[in-house]
């Protein structure tokens, strides 16, 4: 099976001539940064095949490529489908993911306009020309597109035909449910994990991780944080909700996505919202769809169950990049995180996505909520697995307190099916407690990882 990579230039997809394209191709599917460091003798022969001057820039890229995790779901879907659709943020590492897991198929980028219009106005012929299948980029801008797919795909009887990727996630769904529905599987790529951050030898200091963020771009070309989100947030994010909402009034919109940063791991109060944007209650709750179509924010919903219990209805707000809210609530460097008043939000904001990534990196879908009841007892978050549920407490704190199970221990009283319990925290130090589990944030897919396998002590009740 191909490893993925995420990388900068040379693009994934390169073809090479000959038999340097098979010498070419193994090297980069069988490639670690450490079998590149050691493989110096055959990456010199193949230079020497490709008639290339190996430069130093080149070898240094090659040997800091960062593996994605959810690279051999990819696979293994493509060869179950005949499309396999990818959607995400902007700049999540989509496109690479893509090139690099399938370098033997076309690649068409859709915002393209010239290819735009031929894929709008000559569908048939636009396939055509395709051959043996593609990946095709942003394919929300062609939507009509699908419909001619799913033809070609009915007509071929045959998997592995073509790679969807897009960054609206409700239009693209929704396109993709009406023209593919059971031929295609749906995948979702958020940026880095923690283990994948990691990779690039980025800080594990827990407010440089708040600070800096998770998207490729930033830790793969070493660049400012604050410089590159903003200049992603007046790229890309006003970019796209200029054509997805029709919005109007920027300044507005500006001021409304950073009230929704000052609100992270809130309950998602519209009214409020809206009042201190200065907009209706219906444009706050238009322009918070738009920001999750676009991959911004998402909504944590509440649990519900049968229980005596008046139990709130409103889900909570986060941020898929816990370094994007930083930099829009004024966050200029990693030393401003420890002792600002949002610290503990933030923390909470990189918890819940770093599970939430951990389901999608594995093909699955979120199984996460929240609990909180009309007396305030709560739980940070609730990770379901089948008839069961982990019950995690979120605190950003390097030094565990002997109260952090008390709301733990009543939610676990409360609720049926509460297999294990645990607190993540600011800290390094695992701690098996006759409560639960205490994990540093740095371990959470390790604890995720037993809550899958329901492989975590119950603690008392």
């Amino acid at each position: 099976m191909k490893r993925a990579w995420t990388m900068g230039n040379p693009q994934p997809g390169t073809k090479f001539p000959g038999f340097a394209e098979f010498l070419g191709l193994q090297i980069w599917s069988h490639a670690t940064p450490v079998n590149w460091r050691m493989n110096r003798s055959l990456i010199a022969v193949f230079c020497t095949i490709c008639k290339w001057k190996l430069q130093v820039s080149i070898f240094v890229l090659w040997c800091t490529m960062i593996e994605r995790e959810i690279a051999p779901f990819l696979v293994r879907l493509f060869e179950q489908y005949p499309v396999v659709t990818m959607t995400g943020p902007r700049q999540s590492g989509k496109t690479t993911l893509c090139r690099a897991t399938f370098p033997h198929l076309d690649y068409v980028n859709l915002e393209a306009p010239d290819l735009r219009e031929f894929a709008e106005s000559d569908p048939r012929g636009f396939l055509a020309r395709l051959g043996e299948g593609a990946i095709l980029d942003e394919i929300q801008r062609v939507p009509d597109l699908l419909s001619y797919i799913q033809v070609l795909g009915d007509e071929t009887g045959r998997n592995s035909l073509f790679v969807l990727t897009g960054s609206e996630q409700f239009r693209l769904s929704d396109a993709i449910s009406q023209s593919l529905a059971g031929r295609s599987a749906l995948l979702r790529l958020l940026p880095f994990s923690l283990v994948e951050r990691q990779r690039t030898g980025a800080s594990d200091g827990i407010d440089d991780i708040l600070y800096s963020g998770f998207y490729p771009r930033i830790h793969d070309r070493k660049l400012e944080p604050r410089q590159a989100l903003g200049d992603y947030f007046e790229t890309y994010v006003e970019r796209d909700v200029r054509r997805i909402g029709e919005i109007r009034n920027l300044a507005s919109f500006r001021r409304f996505v950073r009230l929704c940063a000052g609100r992270i791991g809130q309950l998602a109060n519209l009214s409020s919202l809206g009042a201190d944007a200065g907009v209706s209650h219906t444009t706050a709750s238009h322009w918070l769809t738009i920001l999750e179509a676009s991959y911004v924010i998402f909504r944590l919903p509440p649990f519900h169950a049968n229980i005596r219990k008046r139990l709130v209805k409103s889900p909570k707000l986060y941020f898929y990049d816990v370094g994007f809210a930083s930099y829009l609530i004024g966050i200029e460097h990693a030393g401003q995180i420890g002792t600002h008043p949002l610290r503990g939000p933030l923390f909470e904001n990189a918890v819940v996505v770093e599970a939430l990534k951990h389901r999608f990196n594995r093909g699955r879908r979120s199984n996460l909520s929240f609990f909180r009841d009309s007396r305030g007892l709560e739980c940070d978050l609730l990770y379901g697995n089948g008839d069961s549920m982990g019950a995690i407490e979120i605190k950003s704190g390097a030094t565990v307190a002997s109260d952090w199970f008390d709301s733990l221990n009543t939610v676990a009283r409360e609720l049926p099916g509460i297999a294990g319990r645990a607190v993540v925290y600011g800290g390094s130090e695992h701690q098996a407690r006759r409560d639960g589990a205490v994990v540093p944030f740095a371990d959470l897919g390790g604890l995720l990882e037993r809550l899958d396998g329901r492989d975590l002590p119950e603690g008392r009740t």
